[in-house]
C-alpha cells in the first residue's frame, strides 16, 4: 500500500469520520514507521492548535520593524531569486500543520468574538 495522503493523517488526527478506507490506511500506519511519525507530528500540533489562547495569537510589531523590512528592500538586489520548493515530505505535512494550526486560532477567535457578550450575531 503506498503512504497514506497528508489530508488523510490530518483528518485521523482531527479525529474526523474519514473514509472507508480507514482499515488498510490504520494497518499501513501501524506498519509503515514514516507516516506513524507523521500522525504523530500532526497530533501534537493539533493537540496544542485546540490549547490556544486568545493571547498566544501574534501581535503587530513596533513600526521599526516595518522601517527596516523597508530598507532592506529598498537595498535588495534587482534581480529576482528563484524559490526552490522542497520535495521532503515532512516538511510539507509541518507546512500542512502550520496551515491546520492558523486555521484553528483565526476559528476560536473568530468564534469568541462572535458570540462574546454585547455582540450582535446575524
Amino acid at each position: 500500500m503506498p503512504h497514506v495522503e497528508p489530508a488523510h493523517l490530518m483528518e485521523l488526527a482531527l479525529g474526523n469520520d474519514v473514509s472507508s478506507d480507514d482499515p488498510g490506511a490504520l494497518r499501513h500506519i501501524a506498519a509503515c514507521n514514516r507516516c506513524r511519525e507523521e500522525l504523530s507530528q500532526i497530533t501534537r500540533v493539533v493537540v496544542s492548535a485546540r490549547d490556544v489562547e486568545e493571547s498566544d495569537l501574534p501581535t503587530t510589531p513596533p513600526e521599526r520593524v516595518w522601517q527596516r523590512i523597508t530598507q532592506q528592500l529598498s537595498a535588495a538586489p534587482a534581480e529576482p531569486h528563484r524559490i526552490r520548493r522542497s520535495t521532503d515530505p515532512h516538511g510539507r505535512t509541518i507546512r500542512y500543520a502550520l496551515g491546520l494550526l492558523v486555521g484553528i486560532a483565526f476559528v476560536r477567535r473568530w468564534s469568541r468574538d462572535r458570540h462574546a457578550p454585547g455582540s450582535t450575531s446575524p
